[in-house]
């Protein structure tokens, strides 16, 4: 049993994040007649420099740490995001889950010349916030292509839609329950490459145990866990998975 004090410091951080997350964001929603997105890109439009990713992405993480709270990728985990895309310098880059266009900004600047990037965003609202971000910060349709449907729905026509052959790094922070079946579609359209990496956001919060289950069991993958706490909060622990594929033994 943990003492009585770390409990309370605990209780005391969720509470935290249950009044930045979910009271604000429905008191400033009926206010503003906005979503909690629409506001962020209204701060970072008034605030960030265009054409420059880094302004952008500050001027996010001003306002998700000091205004309201929104689950992007945040710094510290980017961070590890940064350093993964820049070791391997993908050419072909997956991205389940654009939000608000957040860590679309963060890959699509460590890209390397020529490379491309495919982001996926089932929630209209969302993508067309996502969009006017990525185009705010510079990159064409050359760079990311902004694809707004389900995943489930996108994935099966990564090859003939989009003539996909391999993807080098794929980016998930989507639904979590779709985590699995979306990485079990991925395993059997044929784009995964023995070396492809997978960098899986929130598996420890707010957790994805059927996907940690499956990737420990079914010796697809190299994999290990990047243990940090959650995006602009305090002691809410959560980590990052990544899968490194190996192929079919």
């Amino acid at each position: 049993n943990l003492p009585v004090h770390v409990c309370f410091c605990l209780y005391r951080y969720f509470f935290v994040l249950f009044y930045r997350a979910v009271l604000i964001r429905m008191w400033k929603d009926c206010v503003t007649g906005l979503s909690r997105e629409e506001r962020a890109f209204q701060y970072v439009l008034t605030h960030a420099t265009p054409g420059d990713p880094d302004s952008i992405l500050d001027t996010f993480d001003v306002w998700c740490s000091k205004v309201e709270f929104i689950s992007n990728i945040g710094p510290k985990k980017g961070k590890i995001l940064d350093r993964l895309l820049m070791e391997h310098s993908p050419l072909t880059v997956l991205e389940l889950g654009a939000h608000c266009g957040y860590s679309t900004v963060r890959i699509a600047r460590s890209l390397p010349l020529g490379a491309r990037l495919y982001s996926i965003e089932m929630d209209q609202r969302n993508a067309a916030i996502a969009e006017k971000v990525i185009r705010l910060a510079g990159f064409d349709d050359d760079t990311v292509e902004l694809i707004v449907n389900p995943s489930d729905e996108v994935i099966p026509q990564l090859r003939s839609d989009y003539n996909l052959e391999r993807l080098d790094f794929v980016f998930m922070d989507h639904w979590k329950k779709c985590y699995l079946p979306d990485l079990q579609m991925l395993e059997g359209s044929g784009l995964l490459g023995k070396g492809s990496i997978i960098l899986a956001d929130n598996v420890l919060f707010p957790g994805a145990p059927k996907f940690l289950r499956y990737i420990r069991k079914s010796g697809l993958y190299e994999w290990r866990i990047h243990r940090a706490t959650l995006e602009y909060s305090k002691g809410i622990r959560d980590g990052m998975a990544e899968l490194v594929y190996q192929g079919i033994k």
